[in-house]
């Protein structure tokens, strides 16, 4: 039988995983709320019309987009069931794989993300960047990369 040791957190390592978590979460919470509030979207729907609008036509294949917003191709069909009902993007079936579908955002999602997009920037700007240093930003971006590299395989 094996034995595995586990290498448990020193108290600095469990201070930051701690800090990071309550930051992280805090974050992504304020920005919701502020998104809820202001432009009446989750902030998971403001990334599906983000990575749409960044698209070429702003068409993207349902399984791809899932992947770019970071989520499951059953909660992006929801979503997508919502998106619709709001007339902010259609689907469409794939012209070159029957089984695909594609999702495309509409004019009227477009003005939905050109009307929310100030306020959540200016969110973002707010609660993340006017809160550190310059080389604070240049040390998250690069520890966020090195994170992303590690958990996405890139």
């Amino acid at each position: 039988m094996l034995s595995v040791m586990t290498r448990w957190l020193d108290p600095d390592e469990q201070q930051t995983w701690r800090a990071f978590l309550t930051a992280s979460r805090a974050l992504m919470e304020t920005l919701d709320r502020e998104l809820q509030r202001d432009a009446g979207m989750p902030h998971a729907y403001y990334e599906i019309l983000v990575r749409l609008s960044e698209a070429p036509q702003r068409t993207l294949r349902m399984s791809e987009l899932a992947d770019a917003a970071g989520s499951s191709r059953s909660r992006l069909s929801h979503a997508a069931t919502r998106l619709e009902a709001s007339g902010w993007i259609r689907r469409e079936d794939c012209p070159t794989d029957r089984r695909g579908q594609l999702a495309v955002l509409t004019d009227e999602g477009f003005a939905a993300l050109r009307a929310a997009a100030p306020g959540h920037v200016a969110g973002v700007r707010r609660h993340l960047f006017d809160q550190l240093s310059p080389a604070q930003v240049d040390q998250l971006r690069r520890i966020s990369e090195a994170l992303a590299d590690h958990l996405t395989g890139s």
